[in-house]
């Protein structure tokens, strides 16, 4: 069974993730949504928020599971059996360490391929941290998040 992972922080989820995500469905059995744990990163949800909510954002996408991992994704993806990883590319910054990350993870396990996918125009400009500031500030986020999401992060703001 081809099954790739799609990891990250997700924090929070996006219409950049869910672009990524609804891309690769098509060319894998079985894409499993590795959410990091990161105990040296503060994050606005928790993990147990941050799995709930892609899962019901995703709820559309039948191939895809959602799973919370702490350690090296290649150790995951040994694990499972994995036989992708997929990660989305948003500009040329992001490119760099990409690159760096795909080369370290082939190096530890060779049966992996990174697989990239350029992020589609519309959702370019869109990170995590951007919708943190505009959450932060009041801003309006349904530009950036879908709509559970928007809700998760004013029940934050309460």
């Amino acid at each position: 069974m081809a099954l790739a992972l799609y990891p990250g922080t997700f924090d929070p989820f996006t219409y950049g993730h869910l672009d990524v995500l609804e891309r690769a469905c098509p060319l894998f059995e079985q894409v499993e949504v590795t959410v990091a744990i990161n105990s040296s990163k503060h994050t606005l949800f928790t993990i147990d928020e941050r799995c709930t909510l892609i899962e019901q954002c995703v709820a559309h996408l039948d191939n895809v599971t959602v799973a919370a991992f702490e350690g090296l994704l290649v150790d995951r993806a040994r694990e499972r059996q994995a036989t992708a990883l997929v990660r989305g590319l948003r500009q040329v910054s992001d490119f760099d360490y990409e690159f760096r990350m795909a080369f370290a993870n082939r190096k530890m396990y060779p049966e992996v391929e990174t697989v990239f996918f350029m992020t589609s125009e519309a959702h370019a400009m869109i990170s995590a941290s951007i919708v943190r500031d505009v959450h932060r500030w009041g801003g309006d986020l349904t530009p950036f998040v879908p709509p559970l999401v928007v809700e998760a992060l004013r029940a934050k703001a309460s």
